[in-house]
C-alpha cells in the first residue's frame, strides 16, 4: 500500500494556467456575466481602503519616530 506524501510547498503555490482557466469559469458561472464588474468595483474599492489604511498607519508610524525623543529621556527616573 503506498502512501501518498503532499509537499506542504505545493500546497502554498500559485495556480498556473490552466487553473486560472478553471477559476474563470466558476465565476463566471456563479455570479453570472452581469455581477462580474460589480464584483471586481467592490474588490478594487476594498484594496483601495486597505492601501490608505495602511499608508495613514505608516505616517503615524514616520511621525512619531521623528517627534523628540530627548523630551522624554530628561525626567529624572525614580528607582523604587
Amino acid at each position: 500500500m503506498a502512501i501518498l506524501s503532499i509537499n506542504p510547498t505545493m500546497l502554498l503555490s500559485m495556480p498556473g494556467g490552466m487553473e486560472w482557466v478553471w477559476i474563470l469559469l466558476v465565476v463566471v458561472v456563479l455570479f453570472g456575466g452581469k455581477k462580474i464588474p460589480e464584483l471586481a468595483k467592490g474588490i478594487g474599492k476594498g484594496i483601495r481602503e486597505f492601501n490608505d489604511a495602511k499608508d495613514g498607519i505608516k505616517k503615524e508610524i514616520e511621525t512619531g519616530m521623528k517627534e523628540n525623543p530627548s523630551s522624554n529621556s530628561n525626567q529624572p527616573q525614580s528607582n523604587a
